[in-house]
């Protein structure tokens, strides 16, 4: 089907990610959900500059952070840490992530930051879904990835409230005045 830029990541984290194996049960879609609502509840100025972190679960400090670091922040809030993660990944295939930032190696400070490599990631998981106009295909809890103008890619997580009067989901995410 053809439709907008935009790539559906399924959240299915039970069968994409992997977590710690103290966790008594499946992370799961509601949770990803209940964990990106619970951003709203912060006030975070949009800054995406590069900050060396801490590994694992580093993080951007608590006030500042852009789209990627609010789902970052998400997963950590269900205990999965994107950053880790991602890192041994690309440390595995660093040539099947994108290369629009020139790296000749994997940075455990920014990858995970970058929607374009969360993306990938997801990808390689298994986790892609087709592209789809129908808002029946947007679930709770899945990523949605899209192309701003000037070609910005953004990301954010399908909510499970809705457009009043629409079946049309709302999505979490911040795109510069902080988590809506």
């Amino acid at each position: 089907m053809t439709g907008p830029r935009q790539l559906i990541l399924l959240t299915a984290l039970s069968v994409c990610l992997a977590w710690p194996a103290a966790r008594a049960a499946p992370v799961t879609a509601r949770d990803v959900v209940a964990a990106a609502r619970e951003r709203l509840n912060h006030v975070v100025r949009y800054d995406g500059s590069y900050r060396r972190l801490d590994y694992p679960m580093g993080d951007v400090p608590e006030h500042v952070g852009v789209c990627s670091d609010l789902v970052v922040r998400a997963y950590r809030g269900v205990g999965i840490d994107l950053q880790q993660l991602m890192h041994e990944d690309m440390q595995r295939r660093f040539s099947a992530y994108p290369t629009r930032w020139g790296l000749k190696r994997p940075d455990r400070n920014i990858d995970h930051r970058r929607v374009l490599n969360i993306a990938r990631y997801l990808a390689l998981q298994g986790a892609a879904l087709p592209l789809s106009r129908d808002p029946a295909s947007y679930r709770p809890g899945d990523l949605v990835t899209w192309m701003l103008p000037g070609d910005l890619p953004h990301i954010g997580v399908v909510s499970d409230r809705y457009v009043p009067g629409t079946r049309r989901p709302l999505i979490v995410h911040n795109i510069g005045a902080g988590p809506v």
